[in-house]
């Protein structure tokens, strides 16, 4: 195989989107990968750990789930862009160190290729059962960013989204993929570096002395510095101050908490990504994410050659969640048929979107294969009545 100097390895292949997000993620600058072995995400890391010495990176197979989500955290205070890869079980373990990411401000990538569960559950077949977990699974408050890629194409673009989001938040980003996605292979179209939009961090200018782990301008989010470069910081999980230190207390807690929600909250209107297909005028709209948004396509086709007045609502970035757009639609259509690959976890979001304008209508499934088109066909018709 043939990489440029920036390690992007350009052109068209066909590949599964576990490769797909492992090129996205090198082409994006990411250089430290820390992980363990778990299906069905095994093969983004273990491409990663044959491509990532051409480019003078680093991948180390850690003894756990929860030794490699420390050892990310470690690298990107270390100065690199950082990533760690997983599924259902091995996120369930990286929990506490998600919370600790989201306090310190540490930009990383976690990577999920969603599985059936609870626990063990189905290793080989898909689900997309980890979208509460990632937005409420450590404790106490923050935002993170997710996004899910229904492609191998979108597993390269979005992980470049990914880091982008990670370097210019300062927040953990999740790359929600599933395992239909992880293992489908397709056209991947892999363009030179030159004309891929990296973010690198943002690294202060201020010296030794006048630098505050945790000032920030209007954006509200710091500026970083790495080990080595001379600064004395501290760096704690407890609650801090602008210096970082430790600052016990209800006044610190407030003013750190706000800040940390509030760069992503008020920046929700830049961050949320839906793509939307015949939504203007339906009746109905169907919201989905994933490999769901593929099968609910086939649906939404024949039910429109049915003379059917149904919209497609397909969500690339699932949190921030775009409620303001759902409130929006909920004035206007009869109905919202939300199919997912669990028991009922994103149409909780929708149904407090809606506020009760419009009906909502969950088409769950426990996983271990997609949606048969029929199924969402049959709920698009009984609403449309």
């Amino acid at each position: 195989m043939h990489a440029d100097p920036k390690g992007v390895l350009t052109g068209d292949h066909f590949i599964d989107g576990d490769h797909a997000a492992c090129e996205g993620a090198l082409a994006a600058g990411c250089r430290f990968v820390a992980g363990y072995p778990i299906t069905p995400s095994t093969e983004v890391v273990e491409r990663f750990a044959s491509r990532i010495p051409l480019v003078g990176g680093l991948f180390i197979q850690m003894e756990d789930e929860i030794a490699s989500s420390i050892a990310i955290l470690g690298a990107a205070w270390a100065g690199k862009k950082v990533m760690t890869v997983t599924s259902g079980p091995g996120l369930s373990l990286m929990m506490e160190h998600i919370g600790l990411a989201a306090i310190t401000e540490t930009p990383c990538v976690f990577v999920d290729v969603q599985r059936g569960g609870p626990s063990t559950g189905l290793p080989t077949l898909p689900a997309q059962a980890d979208m509460m977990q990632i937005k409420w699974g450590s404790h106490g408050d923050y935002e993170i960013i997710a996004l899910s890629p229904n492609s191998p194409q979108e597993c390269f673009d979005l992980m470049i989204t990914a880091f982008n989001l990670a370097e210019t938040y300062r927040v953990p980003v999740f790359f929600m993929m599933d395992e239909v996605v992880g293992h489908m292979t397709e056209r991947v179209v892999i363009p030179a570096a030159s004309e891929i939009d990296v973010i690198d961090r943002k690294w202060t200018r201020k010296q030794p002395g006048e630098y505050k782990a945790y000032q920030t301008d209007d954006s509200l989010v710091p500026e970083m510095i790495k080990a080595g470069d001379g600064y004395h910081v501290h760096i704690t999980g407890l609650t801090h101050d602008e210096r970082g230190y430790p600052a016990m207390n209800p006044v610190a807690q407030e003013k750190m908490m706000k800040r940390l929600l509030n760069k992503i909250r008020l920046n929700k209107d830049k961050l949320v990504d839906v793509r939307e297909d015949g939504v203007d005028g339906a009746d109905i709209v169907v919201i989905s994410f994933g490999i769901t948004s593929r099968v609910a396509g086939a649906a939404i086709e024949v039910a429109r050659q049915k003379g059917v007045k149904v919209g497609h609502l397909r969500m690339v970035i699932t949190w921030p969640f775009p409620a303001d757009r759902i409130r929006q639609l909920a004035s206007r259509v009869k109905a919202f048929i939300v199919p997912e690959i669990n028991m009922g976890q994103m149409v909780l979001e929708v149904e407090r979107a809606v506020l009760g304008h419009a009906s909502v209508i969950s088409i769950p499934h426990a996983g271990g294969t997609v949606h048969e088109p029929e199924v969402i066909l049959e709920k698009i018709m009984e609403a449309a009545r």
